[in-house]
């Protein structure tokens, strides 16, 4: 009878850490998410660039935990129609997400990253395409820089449900847009690497989106001068609780206003705020299940933009046109030389700013350029890396045109050794 006591005790003592576990909730749970991969399948981008990004996203995958009750994952393609490769709901398992990706063929055409974004926000949040309603939501965005139609907008309104959007660029393209696109911090969420040094953020990339997919505790995003958004985990169920919202100025705490949310919530937008102003968020969950901790969190609103002045039609001004190509000649291991071709419009730039620095991280160095000019010298450069350069136009105006290209120093040469010279009369004749 012994060893069947001991057997039940045993049994007993697992199942009560168990439901002890279950009622607090573990932090080590794996995370809850959709992710879509938004991949650069038109004519811009070589054969060859596309089989290697599509080994990248097949790496990537192998180290996230994809599966039912974790992450779920969904391809479009961009092209001059978007295509959705695979929805949310079809494959359960990592490895059937990298046997899809795999099998994903070149679409080709125009690069109407826009279009696809409209479609990825469809796949996102419609349950149709196997979209999980409550969870996060993160895009992955791998390009080769450049887009046939605009994609500020279209990537706003996503960023504005609360989707977290990481760029991957594979070198070209304008730094100052695509960080912009990306969400903040731009430098955790915006990636130029060459085509074949993907690997290298295969492990940081992953990480990090594991990491927006389970927050740990209430933070904020989005943050404007009127307004931000609030995420949290999911600390309740619908049926086992709810939350309250609160919210008050920090400087007047008697002015708070309040919000009751479901069990099953995990994010909800402040709107109608004071610009650069704190403010004091109180995240409660009540529940008669389990007792939850609420949660604290103080963010300061963005001062507010002063609206720009509008011209009256005689004095708008020219058309204030960005580089449009930049060329990288004349590499050598310690230099190399930069040219772009010069604004076009009517308005001229006052000078440039070339901006410089390694695309494995590392100090960036800057060079001022005077109008007139479109090109010049980088020294003290490293031998055998890639770097980052960034050409921006200043107009009178104040605003700024920039446009980005990645370029590489060759290795070291080698030392030549001179030749000594010939002893006299070598090879001649004698007097």
């Amino acid at each position: 009878m012994l060893p069947w006591t001991a057997l039940g005790l045993a049994l007993s003592l697992r199942l009560a850490l168990a439901r002890s576990g279950a009622e607090r909730g573990s932090p080590a749970a794996a995370p809850q998410g959709d992710l879509l991969f938004l991949l650069d399948s038109s004519a811009s981008v070589s054969h060859y660039e596309f089989s290697r990004v599509r080994e990248f996203l097949g790496q990537l995958v192998a180290q996230l935990p994809l599966g039912p009750g974790a992450l779920s994952a969904s391809l479009v393609h961009v092209s001059s129609r978007p295509h959705a490769e695979f929805p949310f709901s079809q494959h359960r398992s990592g490895a059937a997400v990298q046997d899809a990706i795999r099998a994903a063929a070149q679409r080709m055409g125009d690069t109407n990253t826009g279009l696809a974004l409209a479609r990825a926000k469809e796949q996102l949040f419609a349950e149709a395409a196997g979209a999980r309603p409550g969870v996060p939501k993160v895009l992955v965005w791998v390009t080769d820089g450049g887009s046939s139609d605009p994609v500020g907008p279209p990537m706003q309104e996503l960023k504005d449900l609360g989707v977290t959007v990481f760029i991957v660029s594979t070198g070209r393209g304008n730094l100052l847009e695509l960080s912009a696109a990306a969400s903040a911090p731009a430098e955790k969420h915006l990636h130029f690497v060459d085509v074949d040094d993907l690997h290298i953020i295969t492990q940081e990339l992953s990480a990090s989106i594991v990491d927006a997919m389970r927050p740990q505790q209430l933070r904020a995003s989005e943050v404007t001068s009127s307004g931000f958004r609030l995420a949290w985990p999911p600390l309740l169920t619908a049926d086992s609780g709810y939350y309250v919202l609160e919210l008050a100025p920090s400087s007047e705490p008697g002015t708070a206003r309040r919000q009751q949310l479901p069990g099953n919530a995990t994010g909800w937008a402040w709107t109608g705020l004071d610009p650069d102003t704190d403010y004091d968020v109180a995240l409660v969950p009540e529940s008669n299940v389990r007792l939850v901790k609420p949660q604290h969190l103080r963010v300061r609103t963005l001062p507010e933009e002063a609206a720009p002045e509008e011209a009256a039609p005689e004095e708008a001004g020219p058309e204030e046109a960005g580089p449009e190509r930049i060329v990288i000649s004349h590499a050598r291991p310690r230099s190399l030389r930069v040219s772009w071709a010069p604004a076009l419009g009517p308005a001229a730039a006052l000078g440039y700013r070339v901006q410089f620095g390694p695309l494995r991280g590392g100090a960036a160095q800057r060079v001022e350029v005077p109008a007139g000019r479109n090109s010049t010298t980088l020294q003290g450069l490293a031998p055998g890396t890639a770097y980052l350069v960034t050409v921006t136009a200043a107009f009178l105006s104040g605003r700024e045109r920039a446009l980005s290209a990645k370029a590489c120093t060759p290795e070291s040469e080698r030392s030549r050794v001179p030749r000594p010279a010939p002893p006299p009369g070598a090879g001649g004749r004698g007097p």
